[in-house]
């Protein structure tokens, strides 16, 4: 054959093996760009889980944001673990832990005669403050809640013990306030066990503001619960002693109910329970005299059963002085 008919046709066989082989190189590319398609289709799924991932996260923090609260005394504190109920309250908490007890010293109905023991408010604040038999948290529907047995150490001037919280100021001083403004002390409450009676909720003379007024050990009124159910208010009428007590309404044992005492700069006194209000005016013997909040259980029997006494548990707890 001509060598350079020879030479031709392998020019031409160079060229079309270059062709061929473009076109093999293009495929593969195709081919790989295809592979890369799908490595974007699963990123394209890495975003998507990731979104999910975010959206997941954003369900937790929004359950997170459901377990925040104001105050756990409202009624607005579910437990993290479970351990919460209808109410809001914690069961698996101190009372610190579902009330603010900042401004609040305990009394207890343990300690020696005339000289009870007391519990001050910084151990008393928190999840882990102060408990015990006498103070605890309930376990079925996290209650604040106060056990007095009659035969229990009594203060100086009572002949009956209590389980009882006395207001402080924030300093850790004890409270003893003007009668001017507005002061309020509001509860929920009920009464599970009471022998006779019981004091629930107090407004009790402190120290005299005004020079020449004689010292008195008594309170300006007292909230009683009876074992009937009965509720009375007993107002004293002086600071010598000799009370005046009005029945206000029946709530049933072990019954839920809510109260709030309050007291003006006027003389003013206001019952409020269950919405419905009642009210008296201070004797004027008072004026000059600082005055405290207490709240708890303040049993009025005495004895010498430590099985006998009354139990009171608190749903709610708040104070407040306006001017």
């Amino acid at each position: 054959m001509n060598p350079r008919r020879v030479a031709l046709i392998c020019r031409i066989a160079i060229l079309l093996s270059a062709v061929m082989g473009h076109a093999a190189c293009m495929g593969a590319a195709a081919s790989n760009d295809g592979g890369s398609s799908q490595a974007g289709n699963a990123d394209g799924g890495s975003h998507g889980s990731g979104a999910s991932s975010d959206g997941a996260a954003g369900g937790m923090d929004g359950g997170g944001g459901g377990g925040g609260t104001e105050s756990a005394a409202e009624g607005d504190a579910p437990s993290p673990d479970g351990a919460g109920v209808p109410n809001g309250l914690l069961t698996n908490v101190s009372p610190g832990g579902n009330f603010d007890l900042s401004l609040w010293e305990l009394q207890e109905p343990v300690g020696t005669a005339g000289n009870p023991t007391t519990i001050g408010p910084m151990a008393l604040e928190g999840p882990n403050g102060f408990h015990d038999s006498y103070f605890f948290t309930d376990a079925t529907d996290g209650a604040m809640t106060f056990w007095d047995p009659e035969s229990g150490a009594t203060t100086p001037d009572s002949n009956y013990p209590r389980s009882e919280l006395r207001e402080m100021n924030a300093d850790g001083s004890a409270a003893n306030w003007a009668i001017a403004g507005t002061n309020t002390l509001s509860a929920s409450v009920s009464v599970t066990q009471v022998p006779d009676h019981v004091c629930i909720g107090q407004i009790h003379i402190g120290t005299a503001i005004e020079a020449g007024l004689a010292t008195s050990t008594k309170p300006l009124l007292e909230l009683f619960y009876y074992a009937d159910g009965d509720i009375q208010l007993a107002i004293e009428n002086s600071p010598a002693g000799d009370q005046t007590a009005h029945t206000i309404t029946n709530v049933p044992l072990a019954t839920k109910f809510s109260y709030a005492i309050e007291l003006t700069g006027d003389g003013a006194i206001t019952l409020t329970i269950n919405g419905a209000t009642s009210t008296f005016t201070m004797p004027s013997t008072f004026n000059g005299y600082g005055e405290y909040f207490k709240a708890g259980d303040y049993d009025q029997t005495a004895g010498t059963d430590a099985s006998v006494g009354a139990t009171v548990k608190f749903y709610a707890l708040h104070v407040t002085h306006t001017t």
